[in-house]
């Protein structure tokens, strides 16, 4: 007596259809009725009344269901306490643009401490072209960027979500108050920018470039939060993810400006090599990222 014979018998027992039975398992009809039939003889005896196109249990089928019940519930509770025993414990090496690492890390770092603290997390941050090169060496496990959307048939990309990048600033300023704004509005303002290397900031660049406008920073930084905390302080204007800055929007801390003729949406992705074997802790830190992605 097999493991797939009972849930055969027991779905078809549900349904009362062969049919139905072999639809839901995604097996032919003739899988299902040889499954029986040899259920039916290994146990010398009929399970199931055929009457026309209805079927019905017969008194040992009744019987066998009840056993059955009780067989394919103590799997399904060995199979999710084995699961649960089956404890993490490998390294994870995971690379990350400095945006998310203060945005989306902190609950999934978090979550990993506190159900596997034997997986030893290491986090390497860069750009999102350093972090490629350092996954096609094999140098991290996976990488979890925000850029334009990426595809290389070496890849498998298991995440992607669409992000606005948005310019923001203390809500405090009057220029909050003014409609249809355009960049070089924004020019007379001190701005509080990330690094030339990001991904989001280059492409500012070149949109200024591409206008004849010199933008000089009042600050560049890698750090997000920090270029966050002197805008809510100080006023001035930077050019942020927007899940960077939600919290403190929500909070009335900071107020995005929209500006008519520069708008840009990256898109948050996670990859790993195909050439590399996907870990237990790798789906964990997947898992987590698509929960956490909103």
């Amino acid at each position: 007596m097999e493991f797939r014979q009972l849930q055969t018998f027991m779905i078809i027992a549900q349904t009362e259809s062969f049919s139905k039975a072999a639809e839901l398992l995604g097996y032919s009809q003739s899988a299902v009725t040889v499954q029986i039939r040899l259920l039916e003889k290994e146990l010398d005896t009929r399970l199931f009344e055929r009457m026309g196109r209805k079927i019905a249990l017969t008194a040992q089928g009744q019987n066998l269901q009840i056993h059955a019940g009780r067989i394919l519930e103590e799997m399904s509770q060995a199979e999710a306490e084995i699961r649960l025993e089956q404890e993490l414990c490998s390294p994870l090496h995971v690379g990350v643009i400095e945006s998310l690492f203060f945005t989306k890390l902190p609950p999934i770092l978090g979550y990993f401490r506190q159900h596997y603290p034997k997986v030893s997390l290491k986090l390497t941050t860069g750009t999102p072209k350093e972090l490629i090169e350092h996954m096609e060496y094999n140098q991290l496990d996976l990488i979890y960027i925000l850029d334009r959307p990426r595809y290389n048939n070496r890849w498998s990309k298991e995440m992607e979500k669409k992000e606005d990048i948005v310019f923001v600033t203390n809500p405090k300023l009057a220029i909050t108050q003014k409609q249809d704004l355009m960049v070089e509005d924004l020019l007379y303002n001190p701005f509080f920018l990330t690094e030339k290397n990001e991904n989001y900031r280059k492409e500012l660049d070149q949109f200024l470039e591409s206008k004849d406008i010199i933008l000089t920073p009042s600050l560049e930084s890698s750090n997000t939060e920090f270029i966050i905390r002197m805008i809510i302080e100080n006023g001035g204007i930077s050019y942020l993810p927007y899940f960077a800055v939600e919290k403190s929007i929500k909070s009335g801390e900071l107020a995005v400006l929209k500006v008519k003729d520069f708008q840009l949406s990256m898109y948050q992705q996670i990859f790993y090599h195909k050439s590399k074997w996907k870990t237990k802790e790798m789906e964990e830190f997947i898992r987590l990222a698509q929960m956490n992605r909103s």
